[in-house]
């Protein structure tokens, strides 16, 4: 193996699962997650002189892998089907798996979102990044990141009242 592909080799073993966790929490599809970042690592790997000259290499694929994630929404290039599972709610034993209800709850209610706010709450709330970091890996302004975060914010807050909790 050359040394190229050695790194290229290094970086996508170090970054994959936690790119395909973002692939996923902004799809909100496994199978389209998965597609999604195959192809962006292809195209990391057809672009690897580019990629592996830039500051932070795992910066740029991540951007590349948000762009194959909204990329083939915006484009309509691939009309996947969201299968919802119906939770009928009834009877007065509380269930044990109630953190698990919740959270599934929370990735519902977050994947009804617009995939561009859907991408900032995931990358500000799961990703933990910062505002300039999030408009860095969408390539668009710091303000256009506050106003979809915002525009998300109440958006969780109409249709799921009681599963958002306020910023410290």
């Amino acid at each position: 193996m050359q040394p190229t592909e050695q790194e290229f080799a290094e970086l996508f073993r170090a970054s994959w699962a936690r790119l395909y966790r973002l692939a996923f929490a902004v799809s909100g599809d496994r199978g389209a997650a998965e597609d999604d970042l195959q192809n962006a690592f292809a195209k990391v790997y057809s672009n690897w002189a580019r990629v592996r000259r830039a500051d932070h290499p795992e910066a740029y694929v991540r951007r590349m892998v948000l762009n194959e994630v909204l990329g083939g929404r915006r484009n309509g290039f691939l009309k996947r089907e969201r299968p919802h599972l119906v939770v009928e709610r009834g009877g007065s034993v509380a269930s044990p798996e109630a953190g698990v209800v919740e959270r599934d709850a929370i990735w519902t209610a977050v994947r009804a979102l617009p995939s561009r706010q859907r991408a900032v709450v995931v990358l500000r709330y799961y990703e933990d990044l910062s505002e300039a970091e999030i408009a860095d890996a969408l390539g668009c302004s710091r303000g256009t990141v506050k106003s979809q975060a915002s525009a998300a914010i109440a958006a969780l807050r109409r249709t799921a009242p009681d599963l958002v909790r306020e910023e410290p």
